[in-house]
């Protein structure tokens, strides 16, 4: 596959690159024709530091240092980077973002509310698309769930179980709880009041109007989230099981290329999709 010419490309940067998602997104963005990989970057102090990204994500030369900042990585210029890292790393990404005028993919997950106000703050100055997941299975299944929802009505209770990998830190996942804004929004619930986290000991019957959560973690687990609408004689269950991190790094080498020239704002994978039309 030859590379196309720079004036005609999406140049794109990818931070964390030697992280879980870093290399992957790499993978995926070099294999698109029209995105060309300009920058990559590592926290300060990797030992990853000055390599060739494309040799740490194992696919192969790819001409492009990793840096120990996005202030480095963006020096030649860019129009999209994709950031799969922590909040904390996220959040100065963006506001480096900001200043250079670069449009900002976000994957990362864990954001405090006020984390998240913060990243929506760079909206005003620049494109930024958030989703807690980029896969695009993952994001046709909370429009399901929003449309299962409406259908059946508030007869149907609903509980969300999701299963990760013994490694991941924040939960419930930031899937399980977009499905869970999903389906409260379609009822008419707040997603917060509605939410409930755990069930230990004599808690009485089930209230209405509430969306259960429950964690599972352990083993390699990618990510598997089930949500159930459960009624007198008969339940629905939704299910989304991810086998590969390669569809989340699809879905944001996908993102990059929609928010790639778009105007100032926030932006979500139902942009992305067509599902707000």
């Amino acid at each position: 596959m030859s590379t196309p010419a720079s004036e005609q490309a999406i140049r794109v940067v990818v931070t964390g690159a030697a992280g879980k998602m870093g290399a992957r997104i790499l993978n995926a963005a070099r294999a698109e024709w029209d995105l060309l990989v300009v920058g990559a970057t590592e926290r300060s102090g990797s030992p990853h530091i000055g390599l060739d990204a494309g040799l740490l994500s194992g696919a192969g030369p790819l001409d492009v240092t990793v840096r120990a900042s996005l202030d480095e990585a963006l020096a030649g210029g860019a129009d999209v980077v994709i950031d799969f890292t922590a909040p904390s790393a996220s959040l100065h990404h963006a506001a480096v973002c900001a200043k250079r005028n670069v449009a900002l993919v976000v994957g990362t997950t864990g954001f405090s509310a006020q984390a998240k106000a913060e990243l929506a703050g760079h909206a005003r100055e620049i494109p930024v698309l958030m989703a807690p997941n980029m896969s695009v299975g993952v994001n046709v299944l909370s429009r399901l769930v929003a449309e299962a929802a409406r259908a059946l009505g508030p007869s149907y209770e609903v509980e969300i179980v999701e299963l990760h990998h013994r490694g991941k830190e924040d939960a419930p996942s930031g899937t399980a709880l977009h499905l869970a804004q999903a389906a409260a929004e379609a009822l008419g619930l707040d997603p917060q009041s509605a939410a409930v986290y755990e069930r230990h000991g004599d808690i009485g019957p089930r209230k209405p109007g509430t969306i259960g959560m429950q964690t599972l973690r352990g083993g390699d687990v990618i990510g598997d989230h089930t949500v159930y609408f459960l009624a007198d004689g008969e339940r629905l269950e939704l299910t989304h099981r991810a086998t590969s991190r390669d569809n989340f790094a699809r879905g944001a080498v996908r993102a990059a290329r929609f928010l790639a020239g778009k105007p100032k704002g926030l932006y979500d994978m139902r942009d992305v999709l067509g599902f707000k039309s």
